[in-house]
C-alpha cells in the first residue's frame, strides 16, 4: 500500500507539473499573441516600419528629400565669415512656456546656423539663457499683467522699435513657439509679422503664432515668404476658417492645395504621419519613417530647421544657374522638405538608441549625425 501510495504521489506531482508547464506555455503563448498585436517595438520592428513607410513613399508626390539637402546644405567655406551660414531669430517665449523657443533656437543652430536670436518676454528671459549660452536673447516682450492700459501704446511702439533695429539682418523669423496667447503680447507680435513682411524676411509660423494667423488671415495672405507649419488641430482650426469644411483625409493632396491657394501664396507644411507640404502649386510628401515616440517639442525643432533651409534654399537659388532643376522649385517648398526629412531622421536615430525615453532634447543631439550622414562637411 506504501508503494502504491508512493507511486500515485510521484504521478500527481509529474501530472501537476505538467498541467503548470502547459498553463505557463498558454499563458506565454498569449503573451506573443498580445505583443504581436499591440506591435511591439523592438529594433526589428522599427526596422520593419522603416522600410515599410519607405516603400510608401514611392509615389509621385514624394520628394527626393536627401537629393534637395544636399543640393542646399552649404558648404563649410573658411573664406565665410560669421552670419552667412544662416541667422535666425525666434518669435516666442513666456512665463509659462520656456523650452519651445530654445528648442527652436538651438536647433537652427545645430544644423548649421551662424546665429540664432530669441525674443521673449522678461519673465522667460533669464530662463532661456540659463539652457544655454549660445542663444542670443533679447527680454523684450511684455504681457498685459504687466503693463497698464494707458502705457499699452508707449511700450508696443518700443518692443516693435527694438525687433526692427536687428530685422533686417535676419535671414529668417520662427514665430510661435511658447508665445502665449496673452492678447496684449498678441498684438505686438501681430505688428513684428507686418513689419518683417515689409522687410521680405521669411517668416515660419508654428504653435500660438498658428492661433493668431488663423484669426487675421491678412498678416500672411499673399506673402509666398511665408510657411506655415500646423498640427492636427491647428489644421482643423485653418481648414474650417478658410475653406468652411471639416479635414478630409482621403482627399488630403487637393483639401492641401486648395488650402494654400484659399490664404493666397503661402506654403503650408501640414504635419502628420507623412508631411504634406504645398504652396498652392504643388504638393509634395516627406514619409521617411522617424520615430513612434510622440513627446511635446518635435515640431519646435521642425520649425528651427525649416527656418533654416529655407534661408539656404534662398542663398542656393540666388547663386544657382537658372537650367539646374532645383532653381525651378520654390525656395519655402525646398525648406520644408529638408526640414521635414532631417527632423524624421534626427527622430529616427534617438528612438534607436533611447526607445521609450527618447526627449526633444534626445532628437536635437541627433540633427548633426543625422545631415553629415546625407551631406558630410568635409
Amino acid at each position: 500500500m506504501f508503494v502504491k501510495h508512493g507511486m500515485n504521489s510521484q504521478f500527481a506531482l509529474l501530472g501537476s507539473a505538467k498541467h503548470c508547464m502547459l498553463a505557463s506555455s498558454a499563458v506565454l503563448r498569449r503573451q506573443q499573441f498580445l505583443i504581436r498585436t499591440l506591435g511591439g517595438y523592438s529594433d526589428q520592428t522599427h526596422l520593419k516600419r522603416m522600410q515599410q513607410t519607405k516603400a510608401m513613399s514611392g509615389t509621385a508626390l514624394e520628394a527626393d528629400a536627401e537629393n534637395i539637402l544636399r543640393a542646399i546644405t552649404p558648404n563649410l567655406d573658411p573664406s565665410k565669415h560669421k552670419g552667412q551660414a544662416g541667422k535666425i531669430a525666434v518669435i516666442g517665449g513666456c512665463r509659462e512656456y520656456t523650452g519651445a523657443p530654445y528648442f527652436a533656437a538651438i536647433s537652427a543652430l545645430k544644423i548649421g546656423a551662424d546665429l540664432s536670436h530669441v525674443f521673449c518676454t522678461k519673465d522667460a528671459a533669464s530662463v532661456i539663457k540659463s539652457y544655454s549660452p549660445e542663444l542670443i536673447v533679447h527680454p523684450i516682450l511684455e504681457e498685459s499683467y504687466s503693463v497698464r492700459d494707458e502705457d499699452k501704446p508707449s511700450i508696443s511702439g518700443k518692443v516693435l522699435a527694438e525687433v526692427d533695429k536687428w530685422m533686417e539682418r535676419f535671414d529668417c523669423l520662427v514665430v510661435g513657439p511658447g508665445l502665449g496667447r496673452d492678447p496684449f503680447l498678441l498684438d505686438c507680435v501681430r505688428e513684428i509679422l507686418k513689419h518683417a513682411r515689409q522687410s521680405n524676411v521669411p517668416i515660419v509660423i508654428d504653435g500660438d503664432g498658428l492661433f493668431l494667423v488663423t484669426d487675421s488671415l491678412g498678416l500672411v495672405s499673399g506673402y509666398p515668404l511665408a510657411v506655415l507649419t500646423p498640427n492636427i488641430n491647428e489644421y482643423k482650426r485653418l481648414v474650417e476658417k478658410v475653406l468652411n469644411c471639416k479635414v478630409d483625409d482621403h482627399d488630403a493632396h487637393e483639401q492641401l492645395l486648395s488650402l494654400a491657394k484659399g490664404i493666397g501664396s503661402v506654403t503650408i507644411l501640414r504635419k502628420g504621419k507623412s508631411d504634406l507640404i504645398s504652396d498652392g502649386e504643388t504638393v509634395k510628401s516627406v514619409s521617411i519613417y522617424g520615430s513612434p515616440r510622440r513627446c511635446g517639442g518635435q515640431g519646435d525643432i521642425l520649425s528651427g530647421s525649416v527656418a533654416v533651409f529655407l534661408s539656404w534654399a534662398r542663398q542656393h537659388l540666388s547663386a544657382a544657374e537658372g537650367d539646374l532643376p532645383i532653381s525651378k522649385i520654390n525656395p519655402t517648398i525646398l525648406g520644408c522638405i529638408a526640414g521635414s526629412a532631417l527632423m524624421r531622421k534626427a527622430a529616427s536615430l534617438a528612438f534607436q538608441n533611447k526607445k521609450r525615453s527618447t526627449l526633444t532634447s534626445d532628437i536635437i543631439e541627433c540633427l548633426g549625425q543625422s545631415l553629415e550622414d546625407i551631406c558630410p562637411a568635409i
